[in-house]
């Protein structure tokens, strides 16, 4: 999967600076088999990213979740996430052209993939991940 941004020029848009939509994730593929699954992330962007794996619940779409004074959704009921740089887990971020990784084991279902640093969410850094029964 791949996280990019417009880059440092971006303004405008509420916490931390960002104007709606200026920012993307996509997942290549976005429906994968349940069981394990490892998501690795490529931040093709000028920022720091990272990616975060929520179940969606039902009835929700992707980018419907509500975020606080800082630009941040709430993040319980997180499976995981890819944040450090080089590496697998959680850290500080991935820095620009550097990858991450995560290894999962997801059950069926509907999940959202999200960056949520501050403002990130809101401009549009979340994707839908399907997980197919076997």
């Amino acid at each position: 999967m791949t996280a990019g941004d417009m880059g440092q020029g971006m303004m405008g848009g509420g916490p931390g600076g960002y104007g709606m939509r200026m920012m993307r994730l996509a997942a290549h593929p976005a429906v994968v088999p349940s069981g394990v699954t490892s998501l690795r992330v490529l931040n093709t962007g000028a920022l720091t990213h990272e990616v975060i794996v929520l179940p969606l619940p039902p009835g929700q779409g992707i980018g419907e979740r509500p975020t606080g004074p800082h630009g941040k959704i709430d993040e319980a009921g997180s499976l995981g996430e890819a944040s450090r740089s080089c590496g697998a887990g959680t850290g500080d971020g991935i820095a620009p052209g550097a990858t991450a990784w995560t290894t999962l084991t997801l059950p069926p279902g509907r999940y959202e993939l999200v960056c949520n640093l501050p403002g990130h969410y809101m401009a549009g850094m979340y994707t839908e991940l399907d997980v197919t029964g076997k």
